[in-house]
């Protein structure tokens, strides 16, 4: 794989829209899913994951292939991520009550698409339990939690991505799962 994903890159340095469009479809999906991890919000995330790649095509150039690619665009997502969570402003909620509705939030206007109602409530409050304790998180610990278990990064990459030590990043991860640990209740 990182031989030929070093040849997409070269090809792409070289101007070809059809190996950078190869690029994108590699790591569209991890990209968001690192940002939506960090971030929390969907919109956010794909605004984030958009931006990285139009930050990737434009340096493309100054990416130095003795380093992982995957390395390089998670650093250059995180960094977007960091910035957004900065920047950040109040955002209209898509679980705000709706005013004049009796109850009725932004959720109800959309079609169903999903399971049925048990499994979907029982996997919807599952990964609200767990983003919610991942949101909670400081911002330090939720980027290595998320580039180390969702994203599997090792140490060595995590390190690279965010520029931090590995003893840095060990002690993030182990703050990170108490604090998880406690939020969610596990003993």
């Amino acid at each position: 794989m990182e031989k030929t994903e070093q040849r997409i890159i070269q090809r792409a340095r070289q101007g070809e829209r059809a190996a950078f469009a190869e690029l994108v479809d590699l790591y569209k999906d991890k990209i968001y899913h690192v940002s939506y991890g960090m971030l929390g919000n969907k919109q956010e995330a794909e605004d984030v994951a958009q931006e990285t790649f139009l930050r990737v095509y434009a340096n493309l150039n100054n990416y130095d292939p003795k380093y992982k690619f995957s390395t390089w665009i998670y650093r250059i997502a995180s960094n977007l991520c960091i910035d957004y969570i900065r920047k950040r402003k109040p955002t209209l909620s898509l679980d705000a009550e709706l005013t004049g509705t009796d109850g009725m939030d932004w959720h109800d206007r959309f079609p169903d698409t999903g399971k049925g109602p048990e499994e979907e409530v029982i996997t919807d409050e599952l990964q609200e339990e767990v983003q919610g304790a991942l949101m909670a998180l400081n911002p330090k610990y939720r980027a290595v939690m998320i580039l180390r278990y969702i994203e599997d990064l090792s140490l060595q990459e995590i390190s690279e991505a965010i520029s931090l030590p590995i003893s840095t990043i060990k002690t993030r991860i182990h703050r990170g799962r108490e604090a998880l640990r406690k939020k969610l209740r596990f003993t």
